[in-house]
């Protein structure tokens, strides 16, 4: 209800024997919930022996907060205490990273390997993604499901953070072997953007887990056999995984809704 109620319906609401539809009563107490000015109309309705006996309760509460103990002094708000997310991915994280050291490190033993840091560019965030937007590893999963923040934007904002350690680390790698940014970035933002794509329909957790599988069975272990840099990561395909990540983002956005039901949140 955006305006005021007019003063028969504040007396009605306030008469016990009034008949006031239900979709009326829940307006008049929404607004009352913000207003001041008809919570005291609605006061000023009631009976007196009603208005003896909520005065009495204020007074009794009034005494009972004088006399109970001193508030508790209020904590500072800090992210990493009360935010699981942080916690959570630090292991994946660093595992990550590892990983990715060890490709530094590997790369510099074996310089006629394929660039290991490039073929592990695309599935690089996906365990994080997959672990952020996970029941199965998120102790407050069933109240962040019912809230109005759930749904595509709370797994952006994950992901987010996610790739806030992820990006980092790829361009640190890839100075280090020499790799093109755009052939370890590209990818790697285009994979995250299908694993939330492929999530709408099947789960973030199951479309990073069928990717990463997919990309390591077709690209690269056949590169470890070949050694060689298979043609999806040639310089020349920078301008596709541009495309393609664009793509895969549109239809993420365009499949929102289906972040709201629990079935795409496993």
């Amino acid at each position: 209800m955006t305006t005021h109620p007019s003063p028969a319906v504040i007396a009605r609401y306030a008469d016990r024997e009034a008949d006031l539809d239900e979709v009326m009563v829940w307006s008049v107490e929404v607004h009352l919930e913000d207003c001041a000015d008809c919570r005291a109309l609605v006061a000023a309705g009631t009976a007196d022996d009603t208005q003896a006996l909520l005065a009495r309760v204020a007074a009794a509460v009034d005494r009972g907060i004088a006399a109970g103990p001193a508030p508790a002094p209020r904590r500072r708000w800090s992210a990493a205490r009360n935010r699981w997310l942080v916690w959570r991915l630090m292991p994946w994280l660093t595992m990550t990273v590892a990983v990715l050291g060890c490709a530094v490190l590997l790369q510099a033993v074996r310089p006629s390997l394929p660039s290991l840091v490039a073929m592990l560019a695309p599935v690089a965030p996906l365990p994080g993604v997959a672990i952020a937007w996970s029941r199965r590893h998120d102790p407050a999963w069933e109240l962040i499901a019912g809230t109005p923040a759930a749904g595509l934007t709370m797994l952006l904002r994950r992901t987010a953070g996610v790739l806030a350690v992820v990006v980092p680390a790829l361009a640190l790698a890839s100075t280090r072997t020499g790799v093109s940014l755009a052939l370890t970035l590209l990818p790697c933002l285009a994979f995250t953007a299908a694993t939330i794509a492929l999530g709408a329909f099947i789960g973030v957790r199951l479309a990073a887990l069928a990717l990463g599988s997919v990309w390591t069975l077709a690209v690269v272990l056949p590169a470890m056999d070949t050694a060689e840099l298979p043609l999806v990561l040639q310089p020349g395909s920078t301008l596709v995984w541009a495309l393609l990540t664009l793509v895969l983002a549109g239809l993420a956005a365009t499949r929102a809704d289906n972040f709201r039901r629990l079935a795409s949140h496993n």
